[in-house]
């Protein structure tokens, strides 16, 4: 199969970045090894979104949802919605495991979930592969058992269970929260003295105030040391703290596929493994590569979301329409194949 430019990655930034390559007349193909916009699908079941709806918009289509701020169901339904009306060539479920050639000629594999492999052939490679999918991980004994996760879906499997939640940025906020509320007997053990400063205005005094109340227990200054079959262990200011588990949520954050980026021979900043790319057409180091999304900000996750990534697709597009190869009307291009 050829195209003129294969985005890998489906989540907003990689749908932008299809839908502004397909208005300057290029024939685009997405690739995602899970489903269009995977990350928000693992978003915790009844999460809303901390902005407006307007500024998760793309494709010029507008977003409209019954309150102020956008629910998880509502941004699904958006992003299929916009998909269907660019009539977007997506293949779901395809991994995308070598990206090989040059500038004009990249060769690409990809094995579906039966894994067959499906060759690729194109002139410009967009990279939008987020970091959802990848968990920091805690690198203690027992973190590998069934009973742990990376990610908080909903509370019902949860209620009346010992839960350790670990972190101290929203995402551990909101689950340990959520999960006192329905009925779960909480924990939660952050490294620093306080709450991360970024926890949301309206989130950080009502866990506050939970944790003054003996409502939800709190380890602050402390770290998980071992997670056993029924028990954790943790380090605190005080010594070694031994507690009954049932289950244990690493609320601790997420990074890009650093190793995916540098076996297509982009380079990575040394410090915070920033792509090297191109500040305003976003082209890395290798020509023909792009990079769009949150992985520009390499291990600084949190300066890139959806509301300012969604604009990349807009910066490569003016690139590529300047570009030999994906110049509009090049006989070469394969937009009318």
């Amino acid at each position: 199969m050829r195209c003129d430019v294969l985005v890998i990655g489906a989540g907003p930034t990689g749908l932008a970045c299809a839908i502004e390559a397909q208005k300057i007349g290029l024939k685009v193909i997405i690739l995602d090894k899970g489903c269009l916009v995977n990350s928000l699908f693992h978003y915790p079941a009844n999460m809303v979104f901390f902005t407006t709806p307007e500024l998760l918009e793309i494709g010029d289509i507008p977003f409209t949802t019954a309150q102020q701020k956008p629910n998880r169901e509502e941004a699904l339904e958006y992003y299929r919605k916009v998909t269907q009306h660019y009539r977007l060539d997506l293949r779901q479920y395809e991994w995308v495991k070598t990206v090989m050639g040059e500038d004009g000629n990249f060769s690409i594999t990809a094995t579906d979930r039966a894994g067959r492999p499906h060759d690729y052939r194109t002139r410009k490679v967009i990279v939008s592969t987020g970091y959802y999918d990848l968990a920091n991980q805690l690198g203690i004994p027992g973190e590998d058992l069934p009973k742990v996760s990376h990610y908080y879906g909903e509370p019902h499997p949860y209620y009346d269970t010992e839960v350790l939640v670990i972190g101290g940025k929203n995402s551990a906020a909101i689950a340990a929260l959520d999960l006192w509320r329905h009925g779960a007997r909480v924990t939660l053990v952050h490294r620093e003295a306080q709450l991360h400063h970024h926890v949301k205005y309206w989130i950080k005094p009502d866990l506050e105030n939970r944790i003054k109340a003996g409502e939800i227990e709190a380890y602050f200054n402390s770290s998980v040391q071992e997670i056993a079959i029924d028990h954790v262990v943790l380090n605190t200011p005080r010594g070694p703290v031994r507690l009954k588990n049932d289950f244990v949520l690493a609320l601790i954050g997420y990074h890009p596929d650093y190793d995916f980026l540098r076996s297509m021979g982009i380079e990575l900043s040394e410090e915070q493994c920033r792509p090297v790319c191109d500040p305003v057409s976003l082209e890395s180091n290798v020509p023909g590569i792009y990079v769009a999304g949150v992985i520009v900000a390499g291990s600084r996750t949190n300066e890139i979301f959806i509301e300012n990534g969604r604009f990349h697709g807009k910066q490569i597009a003016e690139d590529l329409k300047n570009k030999p190869s994906t110049r509009p009307g090049d006989p070469n291009s394969t937009a009318e194949e």
